[in-house]
């Protein structure tokens, strides 16, 4: 065995072996994947192995389809048989948000240029003649999905990186990962000890043993599932070609042909944890006791749908342990805090995202960054606030409602609340209801008097629709305080700070005390990575500003810019909070909080900050809003936050201050037209297809990251467009975000990336991407509740598009 490789790969089940393969595919071959055991060992080998191309998530939708079509070539490439069923799969609609949900999968196939057709029943009948249809709203059928065979997929991506190059050593547990002082790494193992440049944990069941190995903790949990196939039916037997899968969703089970009889599978609500403190290392081709009278009611629930099943045998019942991360995505990605290490860690759906997560690993590892946004699996959406409890809760959570909708909006209970800041009894007292960000509870609306402060979901408008609609028009008439202490925020000293700051984004850190610029973060590729606000507090000194969720994903650019040592560079995300107060009655309240400051239009202009007293206590206050209004935002440190939320809410009183929550942010920031990060900004995109080319620097004396690429990509033309569009909506619904856009003509055009109820002026809006050689039309069709809703483009913001009021 070597003693030294350029990448170890720590397990040998589909997910490594995927990742050996297009490692090689990118032309590293200098590869070790290390298997404790055989291959497969683990979850791999006991998979039902249904593979679907389409997800809630738009590239991970691409992903699933090209993980699909790479099971094709890669039996061709190797001769290694994945076998591939392509018997479809008709999913059912029991009621009408599931009928929505179908419908807008339906236009997003459109989109992606998926096979994904309504079915009459008749059709669904004929097709599949055991399934009752009784309470079927509608059908669909994805017609290129199915499943394959879990050893065979994995052999062939096992086969086809050895015959690129890539070496792989079964029976070699890692017993150690020792980092090296240039970055590089010392892998141990029975066999002797490797050094490598880059170490992927893809270790499965065993993840959060490997990663301890490097002294950091992944939030997983492992649970039992299980499944059970009948003996052969005659009904089976009978039918010429292999019946479609049934995705009955609403049932909470999965069910499709294996031989002559039929596999189901099911997520129970009891659900059991297994080997919550660790993966015995001694698991590895086992199953777990079966207990099937915990899946009676999913049982009931198929045989309700295929009345046969309930007169078939049961040849084998297959228990074997899975494990989940809080959401049921991917922990994917390089580890922000270690160098070179990189996990794969939690997938669920893995045969159908293999590829995927392969292919984007991979150029994670050779290129600097994948081509995707991938932070819907980037493991760094989560920190140290989820923790083994949160995990757990969570996990439970995601496998009882493995197929529920998932809502626009929705904020799932389990494990909550997490992290909270002091105003949280406060706001909760006053009617606060909260989600989740970064880890921390933040209010999304307040339920006045008499309303009971809950949320109900759906893809129409929802019960809170009209108490976010009265805090938008109280900002925008009077004034709105709006908790923000979930931003991120950093403080930058010392002699070096202007140039750290120079050579991190891509405009210029401002030079004068007070003055504030809007910042892009340019990704590797030369998108954008993040937005921030920065501003100069005094000589030498910076704060900067930046979307909470993202923080930990921005460590990684931040380590790419070395620090000078006579510079500091501080998170003061845990230990400061802030309030952003806005509307045209803001000036008049922080007067009154602040009467010693000159805080005129002249006096403390639009884009400039100061350290100042407000009420009393020790703030930084900046002249922004994000609402579009006459605004300001305070921070302060954390154990200030209550007293100052009081005392901005006593000085409000007489001019009609309201709290506002995130959910009026959203209208009100959608009807000016500004993009967020997640949404409209990401690596994907071009600095001149978001607006934000006018932010970028060419002339600073210091590179910056992402300078190169951007001037290979800054005179292209755009490949789409972010643009507006007022929505005409007849079905009292509103975009979210994913929507698919088309011309009139049915033709797909580009999608939303995020929509809201305009409440200040009574209309429907939405922020979209649409490609550049359809920007010359006028009007559009929405697929809103995946139907077409007309839409025209408009040519600016319809709130105070010259931003007057932000300046007055």
């Amino acid at each position: 065995m070597k003693s030294s490789t350029e990448v170890v790969i720590i397990g040998g089940g589909l997910i490594g072996c995927s990742i050996a393969y297009h490692l090689t595919k990118l032309g590293c071959t200098d590869i070790m994947l290390l298997e404790r055991s055989e291959l497969t060992s683990g979850s791999t080998w006991h998979a039902a192995a249904g593979v679907h191309g389409l997800h809630d998530n738009s590239n991970i939708t691409k992903l699933q389809n090209h993980t699909m079509q790479v099971y094709k070539e890669l039996q061709l490439e190797t001769e290694q048989s994945c076998g591939i069923h392509e018997n479809g799969i008709i999913y059912l609609a029991q009621t009408e948000d599931r009928e929505h949900q179908l419908r807008l999968q339906a236009a997003k196939a459109k989109l992606y240029n998926i096979k994904f057709e309504e079915l009459s029943l008749e059709q669904v009948q004929q097709l599949h003649p055991l399934v009752n249809l009784d309470g079927i709203r509608c059908a669909f059928m994805e017609t290129n999905a199915g499943h394959v065979d879990p050893s065979g997929v994995t052999f062939a991506y096992a086969k086809g990186a050895k015959q690129n190059g890539a070496e792989i050593h079964r029976f070699t547990p890692v017993t150690a990962t020792t980092p090296q002082a240039d970055g590089s790494w010392l892998v141990s193992t029975p066999k002797g000890d490797i050094h490598t440049q880059a170490v992927v944990n893809v270790a499965g069941l065993w993840g959060r043993e490997v990663a301890k190995l490097a002294g950091f903790e992944l939030p997983l949990m492992t649970m039992e599932h299980q499944y059970f196939v009948t003996e052969s039916m005659p009904d089976v037997e009978a039918h010429p070609v292999e019946l479609p899968s049934i995705a009955d969703r609403d049932g909470e089970y999965y069910l499709r042909q294996e031989n002559q009889g039929l596999l189901v599978g099911a997520y129970e609500k009891d659900g059991r944890f297994w080997a919550e403190e660790g993966t015995p290392l001694d698991f590895g081709h086992e199953l777990l006791n079966d207990d099937l009278e915990r899946i009676e009611d999913n049982m009931m629930a198929a045989i309700n749908r295929i009345p046969a099943l309930g007169e078939a045998g049961i040849k084998s019942v297959i228990n074997g342990p899975m494990i989940w991360s809080p959401d049921s995505s991917a922990l994917f990605g390089p580890v922000p805090e270690l160098d070179n290490y990189y996990c794969c860690n939690g997938i669920i759906p893995g045969f159908s995202q293999s590829a995927g997560l392969g292919l984007m690993l991979a150029q994670w590892i050779v290129e600097g960054e994948p081509e995707m946004d991938l932070f819907a699996w980037d493991l760094a959406r989560f920190d140290e606030w989820a923790d083994k409890n949160f995990a757990k809760a969570r996990a439970l959570d995601c496998y009882a409602h493995r197929f529920k909708i998932h809502f626009p909006y929705e904020e799932r209970e389990a494990g909550r609340p997490a992290r909270m800041r002091p105003a949280y009894a406060k706001q909760q007292s006053m009617g606060a209801v909260f989600g989740l960000n970064g880890g921390w509870e933040h209010p999304l609306w307040f339920a006045q008097e008499g309303v009971a402060a809950m949320e109900e979901y759906g893809f129409k408008r929802q019960n809170w629709h009209g108490a976010v609609g009265e805090e938008c028009r109280a900002l925008r008439q009077s004034a709105g305080l709006i908790d923000i202490s979930n931003f991120a925020k950093y403080e930058i000293k010392g002699p070096g700070a202007e140039r750290w700051l120079n050579q991190l984004v891509a405009n210029k850190a401002p030079t004068e005390i007070g003055r504030t610029c809007l910042a892009p973060l340019l990704s590797l590729r030369g998108g954008i990575a993040g937005d921030f606000t920065v501003t100069k507090l005094g000589d030498d000194h910076y704060m900067m500003f930046g979307s909470g969720m993202a923080e930990r994903f921005h460590q990684r650019y931040f380590k790419r810019v070395p620090l000078p040592t006579d510079t500091s560079f501080s998170s003061l995300t845990n230990s400061h909070c802030g309030f952003s107060l806005a509307g045209p009655n803001s000036r008049t309240i922080l007067q009154q909080l602040a009467p010693q400051e000159a805080l005129s239009n002249t006096g403390f202009p639009f884009m400039r900050s100061r350290q100042m007293q407000v009420a009393g206590i020790n703030c930084v206050v900046l002249r922004v809003s994000f609402s579009g209004e006459l605004g300001y935002e305070i921070y302060t440190s954390e154990d200030k936050q209550l007293a100052l939320y009081e005392a901005i809410l006593a000085a409000g009183v007489d001019h009609h201050l309201r709290p506002v929550g995130g959910r009026a942010l959203l209208s009100l920031r959608v009807e000016k037209g500004y993009g967020s990060w997640g949404r409209e900004y990401s690596t994907e995109y071009w600095p001149q297809e978001v607006g934000l080319d006018r932010l970028i620097k060419l002339d600073k004396e210091d590179d910056f990251i992402g300078k190169q690429a951007y001037v290979a990509i800054k005179d292209k033309a755009p490949r789409e467009q972010l643009i507006m569009l007022e929505i005409d909506t007849p079905h009292d619904a509103d975009a979210s975000g994913g929507e698919p856009i088309f011309d009139l003509e049915g033709t797909p055009v580009g999608k939303v990336s995020s929509g809201a109820y305009g409440h200040s002026l009574g209309k429907s809006y939405a922020l979209a991407f649409i490609h550049s050689e359809h920007l010359h039309k006028c009007a559009f069709d929405v697929a809103i509740l995946g139907l077409p809703h007309r839409a025209k483009l408009l040519q600016q913001a319809p709130y105070d598009p010259q931003g007057q009021r932000l300046r007055s």
